[in-house]
């Protein structure tokens, strides 16, 4: 950590130093930022069709933990990022 000496040192250049630093930082954070990409949710239907099964398959898969779900009001969603994770390789 640098060490700075304020004598001689007036209000107005004080502030303008603490504004060059935070300037700094900002640019930094700016270069290295990258913002999260937003979740996608689908309703049963959308996943249903997604995936091109019927209703009845959709309810055994999440009663049997194969594909997670999330609730909302009394609906039910189902994150895109959970429905490909919950897609197999089966050659390998």
């Amino acid at each position: 950590m640098q060490q700075i000496i304020l004598q001689g040192t007036t209000s107005i250049q004080l502030v303008e130093l603490i504004n060059e630093g935070v300037k700094r930082q900002l640019e930094d954070f700016k270069k290295n930022f990258e913002p999260k990409a937003q979740t996608q949710y689908y309703s049963r239907s959308q996943v249903c069709k997604k995936l091109g099964i019927s209703p009845a398959t959709l309810h055994n898969w999440v009663k049997q933990k194969k594909l997670p779900c999330f609730g909302l009001g009394g609906r039910i969603f189902f994150k895109s990022e959970d429905i490909e994770n919950s897609i197999i390789q089966l050659n390998k």
